[in-house]
């Protein structure tokens, strides 16, 4: 259809996703716009991280996402700014005009103006991170077999920052791994030696969440072998000694940063729609404040609202009915209808520290145990994009349930010798 306008949708994240698939084929032509070509499911990369399931189990290429979608088109580029006045964005593979603009393009880690700890420190938000980390873990143990004493101290360090959902059920994990399955592998090691240790700026773990999270979340992870210090801040890190604000020195050879998060940039924007931590400024309509034609939805938007007066927060929820009101509205733009505004209901949120152990925040009931842990992996999976993906990571589940083992433990590295 000639009159069909063009919609250039920058992000392929779950804002960006449910978006592209929402939006009325007989009205729009979409180009999707993302620097790799798989939907990443951020919620799980831990347990990639930890060698609990595979990579490929949470990772989908978006022309396959899309096969059947004849409007919608592919590019893995760069953006690099929008143009406004000529309604244009450039990227690293060129122009590409737009009649909507829609940018989730998501956040990336937040050091805090500090430089080495971006240099040194390892980070979670891909599933090439991912994938590191679980080298980097394995490589360490194979290292220590034939380490000296000195060296092996650093070595049975394994840091995280930040205890929010994802320093927490990284830190869990770890400590199954540790308990379960590295010593099977590695049995002339003295794991007692190993230490985890989850490091905190506030009073408690999941501190966004219930007293209830917050008190069961830590004494399952103590009774897990987890050192915990809250109240705690990293000073600096360089690559050897972990640096904290109370004086303390950690060697380590692992810390691994989940301490806060900034949106992604983009050029061209009014600067004074750039709110803190990078955010977008955005309406009720998700419309980018002063700006014609270009909408912002998902993390790296800022929604103020009665009930999220600094923004909504950065969860797949958000992400996701946000996008799925846009392409009602931009709809609703073409037929010259008014638009809906956007209100987020809160239906909860949840943490898992390790088998039989998650805590639940519902709106009327906070709960923890075996209950919680069943609805989290329940809902996982639902969130899940394919069948064939959710079948394979319920038998890595249950495979790891019943025989406390994972035989995912690959070391994939580029061989420099060739």
């Amino acid at each position: 259809m000639a009159d069909r306008k063009k919609v250039i949708v920058v992000g392929g994240g779950f804002a960006g996703i449910h978006l592209v698939r929402k939006l009325d084929k007989r009205l729009f032509d979409v180009l999707l716009i993302d620097k790799i070509n798989h939907h990443q499911f951020q919620p799980l990369f831990y347990q990639v991280a930890t060698s609990q399931i595979e990579p490929s189990s949470i990772s989908f290429p978006l022309r396959n996402i899309f096969k059947r979608k004849k409007n919608v088109q592919i590019r893995l580029a760069d953006v690099l700014s929008v143009d406004r006045s000529n309604k244009k964005i450039n990227t690293s593979i060129g122009e590409f005009s737009y009649d909507f603009l829609v940018i989730a393009i998501g956040c990336k880690t937040n050091f805090f103006g500090n430089e080495n700890l971006g240099k040194y420190c390892f980070t979670l938000k891909s599933t090439y991170e991912a994938i590191r980390i679980r080298n980097h873990i394995l490589q360490t143990f194979e290292d220590i077999i034939s380490a000296g004493e000195v060296e092996k101290q650093s070595q049975l360090n394994l840091c995280i920052v930040g205890a929010g959902a994802t320093g927490v059920e990284l830190a869990g994990a770890f400590a199954e791994i540790k308990k379960n399955i590295l010593p099977k592998d590695y049995y002339g090691i003295d794991f007692s030696k190993f230490r985890i240790i989850l490091i905190e700026g506030s009073k408690d773990t999941l501190n966004n969440m219930s007293s209830t999270a917050r008190t069961a979340s830590k004494k399952y992870l103590q009774k897990m072998g987890v050192t915990i210090r809250t109240e705690t801040l990293v000073k600096d890190y360089d690559g050897e000694i972990l640096t904290l604000n109370n004086g303390e020195e950690i060697k380590t050879k692992t810390v691994i940063w989940a301490a806060g998060v900034a949106g992604n940039k983009i050029e061209g924007l009014p600067q004074n729609c750039i709110t803190g931590g990078n955010r977008i400024k955005v309406d009720r309509a998700n419309k980018v404040f002063e700006c014609e034609s270009i909408f912002a939805v998902g993390d790296v938007s800022n929604m103020e609202t009665p009930k999220y007066p600094k923004g909504h927060p950065q969860v797949a929820n958000v992400a996701i009915n946000q996008a799925n009101l846009l392409a009602k509205n931009l709809k609703h733009l073409v037929k010259g209808l008014p638009l809906g505004e956007f209100e987020y209901r809160d239906l909860g949120s949840m943490a898992t520290v390790g088998s039989n152990k998650a805590v639940a925040d519902f709106p009327i009931i906070h709960f923890k145990g075996y209950f919680a842990w069943l609805i989290w992996m329940f809902l996982h999976l639902m969130l899940i994009l394919s069948v064939r993906n959710k079948l394979i990571i319920f038998i890595d589940w249950a495979w790891a349930y019943v025989t406390k083992d994972s035989s995912l433990r690959l070391i994939l590295k580029e061989d420099k010798k060739n």
